[in-house]
């Protein structure tokens, strides 16, 4: 059972003497191993605290830079989309849950 990972990773492995097994993914598992990669990363970042968590919202952007590029989307378009419901319908800082 492998996990998905960024393409430099299998050339550090090596230049630190290890040999490791790699495949490329067909779209079908990509998707999947990329949703999956998503759901691990947000776990980490909720249980991160500090520093911790600026490094693993590096890592939830990086899988979410991935995820639009499969889907054919640019990364402005998400940020002009983002904006446009954050205008129409405010963020979080108000912390306010309905019951």
């Amino acid at each position: 059972m492998g996990k998905l990972v960024r393409d430099k990773i299998p050339d550090l492995i090596r230049a630190d003497g290890g040999n490791p097994s790699i495949r490329i993914l067909d779209e079908h598992e990509y998707r999947s191993a990329l949703h999956a990669k998503l759901a691990g990363e947000a776990a980490e970042l909720a249980e991160a605290t500090g520093s911790d968590a600026a490094e693993e919202l590096a890592d939830v952007r990086e899988v979410l830079l991935a995820v639009a590029d499969l889907h054919g989307i640019r990364w402005t378009d998400v940020e002009r989309i983002a904006r446009t419901k954050h205008d129409e319908c405010g963020g979080f800082p108000g912390r306010v849950h309905l019951g």
